[in-house]
């Protein structure tokens, strides 16, 4: 892909009535932007982020030589709150700082989103939403929400609501990181080390499936041993701040589309507002997004199609750029969404 400048931009919403009945103070969206909207205001594409990852994590699906044009398409990627970017416990000041940053929902992210299209994007119609694991499941709220306004959704390597097992997968790694004695319930003088390691340790062997460590595929990435994957985790969330993570795992596990004032929990209903051309593409070897689950749910949306990603990447495989086989089926389905309905 061709490199391009992005134009970073932070959206000041004000305080922010959040969905639990919190309010989060001077809340700030922050978000990536390459390409010009155009004078119909149709050629707008969201690109929203994952867990952990910040907006340039999402730049490798953009380009000349991709469906997702900037010279064509006006793309932004707003980054979620939370994770760093956008408003979170790492740069608030003041009483919400750290552990008492509010808990924030799917629905609070999309609505803030709303507001950055409708006030900074002059209420463009939305030419495709498409995000990866957290991002998917981003899209899939934008697309049951505002179905007159988005007219294609792609998600991958997600499901519409967190299930159980994935809960059961998180809580695996939350405990990993706040067992560390120098967590302090969040209150940590300096970053919990060991917590941090072992939540990346942890994560590790999820992320990908048995099949990626059994062919030794980790070897594609550069690593002569498990170990060393191992170690790159570690060293990925030694960057990371504790805080950041745990809010945001609470947004994943607490994810449900229909979680909010439009469904009021009815998840049937939710899914069936999606009628918008629609693809989910689950990894055949997720091991917490499952395909049984994204098919469930594909299953109830009357615009979708499910294509599933032939990949031993595992949840990796959803990644912008992360396995190049996935990586091209992806754009492929994108193209497909975007001759659908583009403008």
């Amino acid at each position: 892909m061709t490199a391009f400048q992005w134009v970073k931009e932070n959206y000041v919403a004000g305080d922010l009535t959040l969905s639990g009945g919190d309010t989060l103070r001077s809340a700030r969206l922050h978000y990536h932007q390459i390409g010009q909207l155009n004078a119909p205001k149709d050629n707008l594409i969201l690109l929203p982020t994952y867990y952990g990852g910040a907006a340039a994590g999402n730049h490798p699906w953009v380009g000349r030589h991709s469906p997702l044009d900037p010279d064509q398409y006006c793309i932004v990627i707003p980054s979620l709150l939370g994770a760093g970017e956008s408003s979170s416990p790492s740069n608030t000041l003041g009483e919400q700082a750290g552990p008492s940053f509010p808990a924030v929902s799917l629905y609070d992210n999309v609505m803030l989103q709303k507001r950055l299209v409708d006030e900074v994007f002059g209420g463009a119609s939305i030419a495709l939403v498409m995000g990866w694991s957290m991002g998917g499941m981003q899209a899939l709220q934008w697309g049951c929400l505002f179905p007159d306004q988005v007219r294609a959704v792609l998600a991958t390597c997600c499901t519409a609501r967190c299930y159980p097992h994935n809960q059961v997968f998180l809580e695996g790694v939350k405990a990993a990181l706040t067992c560390d004695q120098n967590f302090r319930d969040g209150h940590y003088p300096s970053p919990p080390e060991r917590g941090l390691r072992a939540f990346g340790r942890v994560y590790a062997g999820w992320a990908y499936s048995q099949a990626f460590f059994r062919r030794a595929r980790w070897r594609e990435l550069g690593f002569d041993s498990v170990e060393a994957l191992l170690q790159f985790w570690e060293q990925d969330h030694l960057a990371q701040d504790a805080n950041n993570l745990l809010t945001v795992l609470n947004t994943w596990q607490r994810g449900d589309i229909s979680d909010n004032p439009a469904f009021q929990g009815d998840y049937n209903s939710a899914l069936a507002a999606i009628t918008m051309p629609t693809r989910v593409m689950p990894s055949t070897t997720d091991l917490y997004f499952t395909r049984e689950d994204a098919a469930g749910d594909a299953g109830r949306m009357p615009g979708a199609s499910l294509e599933a990603l032939n990949s031993e990447w595992g949840h990796v495989a959803g990644g912008a750029g992360r396995d190049a086989p996935s990586h091209r089926q992806i754009l492929a389905a994108a193209d497909s969404l975007l001759d659908q309905r583009g403008p």
